[in-house]
């Protein structure tokens, strides 16, 4: 295999051409293998500005703050202070849904790992105080259930909201004061922002999305989502050095470079245990842990997370057995398509492991149950609705809702090939992949019940 040298004069000298091919205005790069740490950067940070990146830089990490807030969890869990396998109420009494026979009943354990059943995708703004996340329970009370506690996987910002809320309640502070005090201060980390107010103080990246009719993508119209967010990804930012202390630490069995026990062997264990295994979703992970993404990838197992802000897309592997970490993190363009060239270099050269090809459509489409699968699918996002025209084609027609309708123009139909059994593939790439559909459950009427891109959005005609 390849020594970290070798192959960080290869991201340092590619790094330019990759982000130029893949429209990404700027990304940065950084490795851990052997107790040593590599970091790049290229292009412009905000094309307002014409700002350059560099390795101090720093970009938001999105859903990876998930990670962050599963560990701060598991520390309450270290002191004592909290059991995974309670209910949540014992904490947070006022955690309410729509449904309040699964809220007496959901454990933090079901939040960690995505299976609390929920509808999770609940971006409701309620200011930018010290009680946005306080104020934001109250906001979820009518959340309907899509399906009973730990039933199936459904990828759920708005639990780990109710996660940060578990941790402001233990820890008498508010969740970016809890991540300074018990996370960045504790691991040395020197470039980490929890706001745009301490993002300003660093080189800060500003997220890129589409044009209208195509082209470079452009400035976004705002820096980050919602405050109320923040434990789920909706504002932390940072560079890929202090990503990877994070991680090391992780990798090091909660132990901080400097020596600082920061989390427990058992808990660092725990977090990697998988808790519940996913469709087949291509691009995501083979399971969930507490937090943890898990990839079942020849020379693995990896773990890590992804995360995706507006116009911020940020990606973290790391593999425990061979001490390696890396992380890129971009802001705009077909980031995927990056992703997958930088991430399976790396990893193939310092780890031995061999990343899986990005979906790709089969030489002969697999044959599709249209009853199954035809009608139309809702979340707070959006709602989809699958069709099939005179030719016998596949189309999603997606509806965008709520603050997703004002960030670029109305995505158009896509078609829809057949992959495999239950899952489909868009005929075109989207941002340089193509994302499965899969089509998981039964409505008691020999249909589909959740159309699953990760999150499963419930089918709503009769």
């Amino acid at each position: 295999m390849s020594d970290l040298n070798e192959i960080g004069t290869w991201v340092r000298e590619n790094l330019p051409a990759l982000i130029a091919e893949a429209h990404v205005p700027a990304a940065s790069v950084g490795i851990l293998a052997g107790g040593e740490i590599f970091t790049a950067a290229a292009g412009v940070l905000n094309k307002n500005t014409g700002v350059e990146a560099d390795e101090d830089s720093v970009f938001q990490i999105g859903s990876i703050t998930k990670t962050w807030t599963a560990t701060l969890i598991m520390q309450l869990v270290d002191e004592g202070l909290l059991d995974l396998d309670a209910p949540v109420r014992d904490t947070v009494p006022t955690f309410a849904i729509g449904d309040d026979a699964a809220a007496s009943a959901i454990t933090t354990r079901q939040l960690l790992s995505h299976v609390s059943g929920f509808e999770g995708d609940l971006f409701n703004d309620t200011g930018v105080g010290d009680d946005a996340v306080e104020k934001y329970l109250a906001t979820i009370a009518d959340a309907p259930q899509l399906f009973a506690p730990g039933e199936r996987f459904s990828y759920n910002n708005a639990a780990f909201v109710v996660l940060g809320r578990i941790i402001e309640v233990l820890r008498g502070q508010t969740y970016d004061q809890a991540l300074h005090a018990h996370l960045a201060g504790p691991l040395g980390l020197t470039h980490v922002a929890t706001d745009a107010s301490q993002a300003i103080m660093f080189r800060a990246a500003l997220g890129h999305i589409p044009a209208d009719g195509g082209g470079e993508p452009v400035p976004a119209p705002v820096w980050s989502l919602v405050r109320s967010n923040a434990p789920a990804g909706s504002m932390l930012a940072m560079t890929p050095r202090d990503l990877l202390g994070f991680a090391g630490m992780h990798m090091a069995g909660g132990v901080a470079e400097d020596g600082t026990r920061v989390l427990s062997a058992r808990s660092v264990a725990a977090m990697q245990e998988r808790q519940v295994d996913l469709p087949d979703l291509g691009v995501l992970g083979d399971a969930w842990g507490l937090g943890w993404e898990i990839f079942d990838w020849a020379g693995g197992p990896v773990y890590g997370h992804d995360g995706g802000t507006i116009g911020q897309n940020a990606f973290l592997r790391f593999v425990p057995s061979a001490g390696v970490a890396v992380v890129l993190l971009t802001n705009g363009g077909e980031t995927i398509e990056l992703y997958h060239r930088v991430l399976s270099k790396v990893l193939s050269a310092l780890a031995g492991v061999e990343m899986p090809p990005l979906p790709a459509l089969p030489s002969s489409p697999v044959d599709v149950d249209l009853d199954r699968i035809l009608g139309t699918y809702s979340s707070s996002v959006s709602d989809s609705t699958v069709s099939v025209d005179d030719d016998g084609r596949i189309w999603l027609a997606r509806t965008m809702k709520g603050i997703f309708a004002d960030l670029g123009p109305a995505p158009a139909p896509v078609e829809l090939v057949g992959w495999s059994r239950d899952s489909l593939l868009p005929r075109e790439t989207d941002h340089g992949v193509r994302i499965p559909h899969a089509f998981v459950g039964d409505d008691g009427h020999g249909r589909a019940l959740y159309l699953h891109t990760g999150r499963a959005d419930r089918r709503v005609d009769a």
